[in-house]
């Protein structure tokens, strides 16, 4: 591994790192936040997936979240959004290709020999974390948008891999949104029972865990209607009896301003479950 950055902040570092991804099959980057409490003990983790077009650097410089974490004696750890470099497949489109992994394993080419973004964040990316880092293997995870609908399917995906889940203005139903349709075209083909495995209403049905799930949504998402759409996942959860807070709040949009507004207490939210118990 290569250290890229590394910045004092609240007492803690802040680092980015390269690796060579095995899955990925190309270097990776992630962002790592290490709390002061880690110079001493071993802390749990939080991973936070970004959004469309993000890399690891959106989330560590715009979402306020480092002071919270240091408070609460967790790391955060926020991996880029997909595969990059000249070899890995791209698309013109911002929604597709590189800074658009949407945290799948394609199977279709060309896509399928970089685009492991679940099996990454899931397996190979916590293991070198935890190898590597003053960590313990209690794990939370929460994002944004693209990143929402990461952390809810990969937690959904993988009982017992998470402590707790939230997330920021998610695609709950790619599979019946315009952003969802196109990109598991492309990585999963035109079989729509290959979607349902990546897709958060889908898999409340038959969850086998009950963790509860927090949601954060503004009112003023100029993509609530279109591509978000909590309505479709508030009555899944309702059909299943699945734990869902969803909030909605008035006035907010899809920024990093809305995200740094209720960022504080999501790590609170984690914080209470990360500490919990033994790792």
């Amino acid at each position: 591994m290569q250290r890229l950055e590394q910045h004092l902040c609240f007492g803690g570092n802040q680092e980015v790192w390269q690796h060579d991804s095995n899955e990925l099959g190309n270097p990776a980057r992630f962002a790592i936040y290490l709390p002061p409490q880690a110079e001493t003990d071993p802390v749990p983790v939080l991973y936070w997936l970004s959004g469309l077009t993000c890399t690891e650097q959106n989330f560590i410089t715009k979402a306020g979240a480092q002071r919270y974490a240091a408070e609460r004696g967790i790391a955060l750890v926020a991996p880029d959004t997909s595969p990059r470099g000249e070899n890995v497949p791209n698309d013109p489109g911002y929604d597709l290709g590189q800074g658009a992994g949407f945290y799948v394993n394609a199977t279709q080419a060309p896509w399928a020999t970089h685009y492991r973004m679940h099996d990454y964040v899931v397996h190979e990316l916590p293991a070198l974390i935890e190898a590597h880092f003053p960590v313990t293997t209690a794990r939370s995870i929460s994002g944004h948008s693209m990143g929402g609908h990461g952390a809810l399917t990969l937690a959904l995906r993988n009982p017992g891999r998470y402590r707790s889940v939230s997330a920021f203005s998610p695609i709950v139903a790619p599979s019946q949104v315009p952003w969802g349709r196109k990109a598991f075209t492309a990585y999963l083909g035109t079989d729509q029972a290959a979607w349902a495995a990546y897709d958060a209403v889908a898999l409340i049905r038959d969850a086998k865990e009950r963790l509860p799930l927090l949601i954060d949504q503004g009112e003023a998402d100029e993509f609530f209607d279109t591509q978000l759409k909590p309505e479709l996942l508030a009555a899944a959860c309702q059909t299943a009896n699945h734990p869902l807070t969803l909030r909605q709040h008035p006035g907010y949009d899809h920024s990093y301003y809305f995200i740094g507004s209720f960022i504080g207490e999501h790590i609170a939210h984690h914080a209470s479950a990360l500490h919990l118990g033994n790792p």
